[in-house]
């Protein structure tokens, strides 16, 4: 397939050195590229702040955390029924991926000083905190990743398009691990919430499919979208469970929406309002890019909420800019920025029918948007590449890479921008 006069293909570079800049350059193919054949393909490891070493004498006991084909949250339920611990008394500094073999790391208040082995997961100890281990003390996470099932073309395609990674750098965008909880319609949970229609937030929460969803929920929900409104109905079909524990409040309180929704988990609630900021985020920095950047310099990307301009072939001077332009995460507890970003958001906000102002959690108390800013560009560090024949598909390619994130950046955005659909 032809490449737009962008220029062919550079060339691959030595197997495992690091990939040297170069012009930006964007393959066309339909790529084959699979990712995630198996859990040791996606390697990640927290890298922790010097703050965070373990070193001290608090309270708070540090553990490493390896696990494979599991979810951190799944992972810390059978570490606290195993040692009969509160959920309050751990704390870690993020997710990570199910499908994957990863190291991160947690403290437990007043923990014991013992190992903890499962058929997924080891935990061992590793020092102490007088703190409880949160984002505050992460870095960034170490990547290694196998990409697979590559054709000969596609495989260099693959290496040319890193070489432009380390030239133009990622968008850094949120990506489709952060939106688990938009279901078939697209509507944001939380969306709903601050347009003031709670019973609609509560039928996205409750109702709704999910691709995610597993057969005894795929089956409450379907009752539920069924009996929407006839909630003795709805309570005598569903079996014993958290959602049929709302469905009984709404027998007795069947108009009282937002109090159904307050009884959600609050880790729901928050995961909710958390993929909704960070969708207005992306849609932010998207509209900042096309405002920043020729049209020639972008080009659109398929992520699981909408499609996204990755940029290209980008001037020092616009990486500069983007670099030194941080954009907010949407909160009406920040101030909305003046000059042309500040246009850019409001016109995004319009989209959704919002304003800055509306950007706060109302009648929950237990759930607010964060506030900060968040880099619009990130390059990836100690970036390498090694092409490999590919071991599980034969006949077929593979590119091994490594490299370092900041914390909050998703290496599947580069794994997208280097295996455009």
């Amino acid at each position: 397939m032809g490449t737009m006069g962008l220029g062919p293909a550079p060339k691959s570079p030595a197997l495992g050195t690091k990939i040297p800049r170069r012009g930006c350059w964007l393959p066309l193919v339909r790529s084959s590229m699979k990712l995630k054949c198996r859990p040791e393909d996606f390697r990640v490891e927290e890298l922790r702040l010097t703050s965070a070493g373990g070193d001290g004498t608090g309270r708070y006991s540090l553990y490493r955390l390896r696990k494979r084909d599991l979810g951190t949250i799944e992972a810390v339920e059978i570490i606290c029924r195993r040692w009969n611990l509160a959920g309050r008394r751990v704390s870690y500094a993020g997710l990570k991926d199910r499908h994957a073999s990863t190291l991160q790391y947690l403290t437990i208040l007043d923990g014991p000083a013992r190992t903890l082995t499962d058929r997924r997961f080891a935990l061992e100890p590793a020092g102490k905190l007088d703190h409880p281990y949160t984002p505050r003390d992460l870095r960034g996470n170490r990547f290694a990743l196998v990409l697979r099932g590559m054709t000969r073309h596609e495989q260099e395609a693959a290496l040319g398009q890193v070489g432009a990674v380390a030239e133009c750098g990622l968008p850094n965008y949120f990506d489709d691990q952060r939106f688990g909880s938009l279901g078939v319609s697209g509507d944001f949970i939380a969306g709903a919430w601050l347009r003031g229609d709670p019973e609609r937030a509560l039928y996205l929460a409750l109702a709704e499919p999910n691709a995610f969803d597993r057969a005894a929920i795929k089956a409450q929900k379907s009752i539920l979208r069924t009996t929407w409104g006839r909630w003795p109905e709805a309570k005598a079909r569903l079996p014993r469970s958290s959602t049929r524990s709302i469905v009984t409040y709404l027998v007795d309180h069947p108009s009282d929406f937002r109090g159904a929704f307050a009884r959600l988990r609050r880790e729901l609630r928050t995961l909710y309002f958390s993929a909704f900021q960070s969708h207005l985020w992306n849609r932010i920095l998207g509209r900042w890019l096309e405002a920043c950047l020729r049209p020639d310099q972008w080009v659109p990307i398929p992520l699981k909420a909408g499609t996204f301009p990755f940029p290209r072939r980008l001037e020092p001077e616009q990486v500069q800019e983007l670099l030194r332009t941080p954009l907010p995460l949407p909160s009406a507890r920040s101030a909305l920025p003046a000059g042309r970003l500040g246009e850019v958001i409001r016109a995004t906000l319009e989209d959704f029918r919002l304003s800055w102002s509306d950007l706060r959690v109302k009648h929950l108390k237990d759930v607010f948007f964060s506030k900060g800013t968040r880099a619009g560009l990130v390059f990836p560090e100690n970036l390498q590449a090694t092409p490999q024949d590919d071991d599980l598909h034969p006949g077929r390619h593979a590119l091994h890479l490594a490299f370092d994130l900041p914390k909050g950046s998703y290496a599947t955005i580069l794994v997208k921008w280097i295996s455009p659909p």
